[in-house]
């Protein structure tokens, strides 16, 4: 998947604020930045690793894609390759009023560690609070393998 694919994606996610394709390439340049596919082009997620750590930057799964367990499977499948890497804890935040994707952490193991207030801004100066959520990567188990090809 080209970064002009992965831009595509994101802007039919994130149209309050899509990144470009030349965000998506140099963010994939800077140091211990990875991104994994979905099968065939229904979605991505980069992570940034650093230590023992990381943190998922971004997981897009196309509009028509969804609700069909593509995001469940990209999840689980990152996750595996994190622990398999060594990587003990993986962090992300999330909006608070995004109901689907914080269903998705739920059901894969994540946690509630902290918030920050107003972090996302929305329509007509409005802001809703980011969710920070981590989930350790030692205890996978209970999680399908899943599907996720690393990109690069």
């Amino acid at each position: 998947m080209k970064p002009e694919d992965m831009a595509a994606i994101h802007a039919a996610c994130f149209p309050q604020r899509p990144w470009g394709a030349g965000e998506i390439s140099d963010l994939l340049a800077a140091p211990g930045t990875q991104a994994f596919a979905a099968p065939g082009t229904a979605g991505f997620a980069i992570i940034r690793a650093v230590l023992d750590e990381a943190e998922l930057l971004t997981i897009a799964i196309s509009p028509e894609a969804r609700g069909r367990g593509t995001g469940h499977a990209l999840l689980c499948g990152l996750m595996h390759a994190l622990a398999d890497a060594d990587i003990r804890v993986l962090h992300l935040e999330v909006a608070a009023d995004n109901d689907a994707a914080r269903a998705l952490y739920a059901k894969t193991g994540f946690a509630e560690v902290g918030r920050r207030k107003a972090y996302y801004a929305r329509a007509a100066g409005s802001a809703v609070d980011a969710r920070m959520l981590a989930r350790d990567l030692r205890e996978l188990s209970a999680l399908p393998p899943g599907q996720a090809a690393r990109i690069g």
